[in-house]
């Protein structure tokens, strides 16, 4: 059993923007601290037999410069390799390209915070109808698969069974923390109140298949 509330809180979650040559783009932090050695974290993010124990299977090259594909979801390019440090890639999904960048650094004995960056280019209306979490909540998901893959008493989420996980109470009410998690950082980051309580009802209904309000 996942401990809702605590991988709720255990996670830092915020929303920034940044200009890029082809303009203005949103920015997207998601980070945790896990009871791991720096190497070890590294290995299981970058490692093509460990990241289906708690993300997806993955093919492709995961060397600097190569291309990659998450079975179901995006592909891209490996564009920067800082071991044990982190990396950055290109995140290409539904015909988008938008960026990648995970930084990884000691903190404590045994211990490795994990960050994770995302920068997309996304249009106002876009933002406005589902806000960050159209995208935080899937990022949240994949920190329960890693948080579950360094758990020593072996609980947590089996990738194989993450649709069922989703579809229980206990994954729907992950899924509506995590949504009210991301309003909250979206309102801190300048969103009004009314416009991103909105969003957030409406990505989570999307999430949990609930009615959309």
């Amino acid at each position: 059993m996942i401990d809702v509330t605590g991988q709720i809180s255990a996670v830092e979650r915020r929303i920034g923007d940044r200009t890029l040559p082809a303009g203005q783009a949103r920015v997207l932090t998601i980070a945790q601290t896990y009871d791991a050695p720096l190497a070890d974290v590294f290995d299981a993010c970058t490692n093509p037999e460990r990241i289906p124990r708690w993300f997806l299977p993955v093919s492709g090259d995961l060397s600097l410069g190569g291309r990659y594909q998450l079975e179901g979801n995006a592909a891209g390019t490996v564009e920067r390799c800082d071991p044990p440090h982190g990396f950055a890639a290109t995140w290409e999904f539904g015909g988008e390209v938008s960026w990648i960048e995970v930084r990884l650094r000691e903190a404590g004995p045994g211990r490795t915070r994990f960050e994770l960056e995302h920068v997309a280019h996304v249009d106002d209306q876009r933002w406005a109808e589902y806000g960050p979490g159209a995208v935080g909540i899937g990022w949240d998901l994949a920190l329960v698969g890693l948080a579950s893959h360094f758990a020593t008493d072996g609980t947590g989420v089996d990738p194989a069974a993450a649709a069922e996980w989703m579809a229980s109470d206990e994954g729907r009410s992950f899924v509506t923390e995590s949504s009210r998690s991301w309003t909250e950082a979206s309102i801190e980051a300048g969103t009004p109140a009314d416009e991103a309580h909105a969003a957030g009802e409406r990505v989570t209904a999307f999430y949990t298949g609930a009615p959309t309000p």
